[in-house]
């Protein structure tokens, strides 16, 4: 007794130091996560904004962003504040930041009249309306009345866009799938003929011409859509004409209420969340990357799983446990350790290169030089992935199957079942929370996974989804965005870093909830599974 007690006198220090590193691994991740949530939120606030007025002559509007004590040549803090402003000006002749001294300001007001202008380029103006115009014609000019002749000609804009759109998506697209399939009919034709079939130049003579004829109709609507401008002014008096069609929505900053804000901040998440990307990557939103990650993490964990049980299967369950056997065992725990890289250029060369040309040269040899599986895209960066994760769901099967007691699977076999239908109907159902598991963590690994991307198939900017109303509807060659790369973009390959800040705790906080959403699916399905077997003593 007393020799116990000894003995858990002196194990009690090593786990409260064990205990005190929990803690502070715990609050570090806490703090961490709740730094990104602050940060990313506020990225969508619309905060008020002032009109500085400078003793050297300078005006600006901004939105004040931070403020910095002014330190001297020797390092130590002066009596001074810096302060910094976004002006979001940038084709108005400035940067999108500007620091200024306090003491440099004469005076600093909020103009009730200053308008919030969100645009598809050169990112957002803050400016005051001064006319409507089209063409020379002057549509509006009082300032009171320009905010509601916007905002009708806006809808009317709105709906001019969504038509254009759909002449685009729902007739010229299909037009355009058609001319490509004729052009790879008559590279065909010209590979058996030298003469070019009569009946192949007579449809591509009809339908180049209801091609020209829907191009100009998209033109002449362009034209139109095009043809209202609005002229505004910034601060120090600088007037541009901005094209109506080009202004995606306005608000003026100093005037809104509590709630409006509130509602502007649901307006901006959702938009992020379900618009296009515009401005590279810098403007608009990130539903192309959603997409893509969940797609790919989708895919992958259709051909990982089967794959890693299966293996896992083989080596507990069927192969002989010998120097064969410790030999595969050692490689797939090397293989957990591999820089994902390495994963990348395998598969840039096996999958895309190999593969991906072999199905070129079979199937589509009349779209050759030009690649359709030879490039990269969302199935090949799949395939990757599942490699890459691989070792992660064997090691993890191995340990569910070897859980299973071995009382249940000689009952099984004394019951008259094969060995496969034992595997099948009583080792597998009881190692489905291990399987899970397995599956968790490689969601959890895939989803973050960046670098083996880049040269199978991520690219900066891809609007065209890989699912769509064509058929075959999933479009498996089709290159693809995500989040992490966006992570990456949007902070370190920026033409205005300073302006994306925001954008990237946004996105970081954006691809934190997705996989947890994803590891909470498989995590409920694995409790479901638990308890469904809780009973059955293994």
């Amino acid at each position: 007794m007393a020799r116990s007690e000894a003995t858990r006198s002196k194990r009690r220090p090593m786990l409260e130091l064990c205990n005190m590193a929990l803690a502070i691994c715990i609050l570090l991740v806490v703090g961490l996560v709740t730094l990104i949530s602050v940060e990313g939120l506020r990225a969508f606030w619309p905060n008020r904004v002032e009109l500085v007025e400078c003793h050297d002559g300078r005006k600006f509007f901004g939105e004040l962003k931070d403020e910095k004590p002014i330190r001297g040549a020797d390092g130590r803090e002066t009596a001074g504040v810096e302060l910094r402003y976004r002006t979001c000006n940038r084709d108005l002749g400035g940067d999108g930041f500007v620091w200024v001294r306090e003491d440099n300001i004469v005076r600093r007001s909020e103009p009730a009249e200053l308008q919030w202008m969100e645009r598809s380029a050169w990112g957002p103006l803050l400016v005051r309306f001064k006319a409507l115009q089209r063409g020379t014609e002057v549509l509006e000019q009082d300032a009171a009345k320009l905010p509601t002749a916007l905002e009708a000609l806006l809808h009317t804009k709105n709906d001019e866009r969504a038509e254009l759109r759909r002449m685009e998506e729902e007739r010229l697209a299909p037009l355009n799938d058609r001319l490509e399939a004729l052009r790879l009919r008559e590279v065909k034709a010209a590979r058996s003929a030298p003469a070019l079939p009569t009946e192949l130049a007579v449809e591509r003579a009809q339908m180049g011409a209801l091609h020209a004829e829907l191009l100009e109709q998209v033109r002449v609507r362009r034209v139109r859509h095009d043809s209202e401008t609005l002229l505004v002014e910034d601060a120090a008096g600088h007037t541009k004409a901005v094209v109506i069609s080009s202004i995606l929505g306005f608000h003026a900053p100093n005037q809104l209420g509590q709630w409006e804000r509130l509602g502007l901040h649901a307006a901006r998440m959702w938009e992020f969340l379900s618009a296009q990307p515009r401005e590279s990557n810098t403007e608009g939103g990130v539903f192309p990357a959603i997409f893509g990650t969940v797609l790919m993490v989708f895919l992958m964990t259709l051909v990982v799983v089967p794959l890693g049980v299966v293996s896992a299967v083989w080596l507990k369950e069927y192969a002989r446990q010998g120097v064969l056997t410790r030999l595969v065992r050692i490689c797939v725990n090397n293989l957990a350790g591999t820089p994902s890289i390495v994963f990348g250029v395998f598969g840039l060369g096996f999958f895309v290169y190999v593969l991906g040309g072999q199905i070129d040269s079979l199937f589509y040899s009349d779209a050759l030089p030009t690649p359709t599986f030879g490039t990269g895209g969302v199935l090949w960066a799949s395939l990757t992935l599942a490699l890459l994760t691989l070792p992660v769901v064997i090691v993890a099967v191995e340990e569910g199957l070897a859980a299973v007691p071995r009382a249940v699977r000689e009952g099984s076999l004394a019951l008259g079942a094969t060995r496969f239908e034992t595997i099948r109907r009583v080792v597998l159902p009881a190692s489905l929370p291990a399987i899970l598991t397995g599956t968790i963590l490689a969601i959890g690994r895939a989803a973050g996974e960046v670098a083996p991307l880049m040269v199978v198939g991520m690219v900066k900017l891809a609007p065209d989804l890989a699912v769509d109303g064509t058929a075959p509807f999933l479009h498996a060659e089709r290159k693809f965005m995500h989040l992490g790369f966006h992570i990456y973009d949007v902070g370190f390959q920026s033409p205005d870093v300073e302006a994306t800040k925001p954008l990237v705790f946004a996105t970081t906080l954006l691809l934190i909830v997705l996989v947890l959403l994803l590891n909470i699916v498989a995590i409920r399905l694995r409790n479901k599974a638990r308890r469904r077997y809780a009973g059955t003593g293994f």
